[in-house]
């Protein structure tokens, strides 16, 4: 069952001068078409201002197609009466966690959101104690959270999305700012939701690392999807990769490297693991 479809969706981005005349037009997203399974991890890759970030917004109807459609739950976003429904059905992660948080204690952010929706206070509690332990922050839920690292901020970020109870989650580079700890953490967390609890993931990166453990992956450029399949079909194509500017995992990176120097490694390489395995089956 598909929780998500996106049917020839186009969207521009219009300037306009001091007497609102279209002075430019960008076609940031460009006939893309894209179906998501419910339950499955789903990563959108590609450099800055490939499109993908613009059409993750569309799927939480912060942006509203041009042309085409988009559907979460056979709701077009595009029907004002069912906006609040499909935001509540898909929750948005946003780059910089501080422009996501709003309380002063971590719990009472928690808790924004399910209170706003209508639900009763014994059940959010509930909800603030089971989703602060998903993301394993229940140790800092009357900390403040500025005295948080970057790591620990966008946890409390998608523990607050999952207290309004989402079935999707859509992560936009939600890694970008933090350190490579921090970004193991969230990384950790956002796969555990998925195994774990079932809540389908869209994850927004131009990091490879992190979607090696992906069901799919679909890349942009120019507003285009230019590719997709499963995260190995894809990373064996490495001059095409470049091509968008985009690096590859660093495994595959130094495989290719050594077979490029004639070493008989195979093609289809993703981890350090993989790699190291295959260097030690050399004769």
């Amino acid at each position: 069952m598909n929780i998500i479809k996106v049917k020839d969706l186009v969207f521009l981005y219009r300037k306009k001068d001091e007497n609102g005349n279209i002075t430019q037009e960008i076609r940031a997203v460009d006939g893309v078409d894209m179906e998501v399974e419910k339950g499955s991890f789903i990563a959108i890759l590609g450099h800055n201002g490939s499109g993908k970030s613009s059409l993750a917004k569309h799927i939480n109807g912060i942006l509203f197609p041009t042309e085409g459609h988009v559907k979460v739950n056979e709701m077009d976003t595009r029907d004002e009466s069912k906006i609040w429904h499909i935001r509540q059905i898909a929750g948005m992660v946003f780059q910089n966690p501080d422009n996501q948080i709003i309380g002063s204690i971590v719990e009472e952010d928690v808790a924004f959101g399910p209170e706003n929706l209508g639900v009763p206070t014994d059940e959010i509690w509930e909800r603030v104690d089971r989703c602060l332990k998903a993301v394993n922050m229940e140790a800092f839920r009357e900390s403040s959270p500025n005295k948080l690292s970057g790591g620990q901020k966008q946890r409390v970020a998608i523990a607050g999305i999952m207290a309004m109870e989402p079935e999707c989650i859509v992560l936009d580079e939600p890694t970008a700012m933090l350190d490579p700890r921090g970004r193991q953490d969230v990384i950790d967390t956002i796969h555990e939701l998925n195994e774990k609890k079932g809540i389908t993931i869209l994850l927004i990166t131009h990091n490879m690392d992190e979607v090696i453990g992906a069901d799919k992956v679909f890349v942009m450029d120019q507003g285009k999807v230019v590719m997709s399949g499963k995260p190995r079909e894809i990373f064996t194509r490495v001059e095409e990769i470049k091509s968008y500017g985009l690096e590859i995992p660093h495994a595959t990176e130094l495989a290719y490297r050594l077979r490029q120097k004639g070493v008989n490694l195979p093609k289809d390489i993703l981890t350090r693991e993989e790699l190291v395995e295959a260097i030690c089956q050399l004769n």
